[in-house]
């Protein structure tokens, strides 16, 4: 990983992004296969830049994306998701061709942060995701009943849906139920309860459905699953979520993500940390394990 080049290219021919995106070779949402394996890499713009029980993990921007090269370069690996600082940096290496590339749109609720819960639209807009010809956006939903702010994010992630429907853009909504723990840190309640109203909440957001897909965790207990997902008929892919440092943790994860899988409205997987930083440090490994899930 060159990055004295990139910044190079960066200071003496910053229109080289715009360019490598407008040559960028393009394909559908959907592959052949009908399923969808998308890696994550959005976490960093939120300051949220542990994994694997190492507090600064993904602070080391080249090894980030050495990693992400390599998880891109794996059969079977569709796409990915960032932040336009972590994608200009892919279009610049080349690493997006024939790729699902999704940007991500809300990014202003910072991690620990008093003001997590005003999580505004401070990365890509739905514009951008047109002239750059991405593939999709995805958005953070995290409502709490006792937040009053709750509502200037729900009717701004409605018009974030409006938008990218009225593009013919397709946007992955992320929905959680949230609320505070008695040391402030902000909690998402997985339980069937909870991710079963988040559903429907997400599910009914702006005036058009049509480019809608949901971004859904795996309950607290995985059975649940398959009643929570009869609340929508919107395409659904799996997220990652914190999956913990160790092998057996990570074991876990796949055993959970391979049940839900099952079920007719998911379809597929967008996992990010937990495949780039896996307990035993293979990433190559870990990718290939999550794409036999499929």
């Amino acid at each position: 990983m060159d990055v004295a080049e990139l910044v190079r290219i960066r200071t003496r021919h910053p229109e080289r992004i715009a360019e490598a995106a407008a040559r960028r070779r393009r394909r559908p949402l959907l592959g052949d296969r009908g399923r969808l394996m998308i890696v994550a890499a959005d976490h960093p713009a939120r300051g949220a830049l542990g994994a694997g029980g190492r507090g600064l993990a993904m602070a080391n921007r080249a090894d980030l994306l050495e990693r992400l090269c390599l998880a891109l370069s794996r059969p079977g690996v569709d796409g990915v998701l960032a932040t336009a600082d972590i994608l200009d940096d892919l279009l610049l290496l080349g690493a997006l061709d024939h790729k699902v590339v999704m940007g991500s749109m809300n990014r202003g609720g910072l991690q620990g942060a008093s003001f997590e819960l005003d999580d505004r639209f401070t990365g890509h807009r739905p514009e951008d995701i047109h002239r750059l010809g991405f593939d999709a956006g995805k958005l953070l939903l995290r409502i709490d009943y006792d937040d009053p702010g709750s509502l200037t994010t729900l009717e701004s992630t409605a018009r974030a849906v409006d938008e990218m429907a009225a593009r013919r853009l397709p946007v992955f909504v992320e929905p959680f139920i949230s609320r505070r723990a008695s040391d402030g840190r902000l909690v998402n309640d997985l339980s069937a309860d909870a991710v079963t109203r988040s559903i429907a909440i997400a599910s009914g957001l702006g005036g058009s459905s049509a480019y809608t897909w949901l971004k859904v965790p795996v309950t607290e207990n995985p059975d649940d699953m398959a009643r929570v997902l009869e609340t929508s008929t919107l395409p659904a892919v799996l997220l990652g979520g914190e999956v913990g440092g160790r092998a057996e943790d990570q074991a876990a994860a796949y055993e959970k993500w391979r049940g839900a899988l099952q079920l007719p409205t998911v379809q597929g997987l967008v996992v990010g940390r937990s495949l780039l930083y896996p307990a035993d440090g293979d990433v190559a490994a870990a990718v290939d394990t999550a794409v036999g899930l499929l």
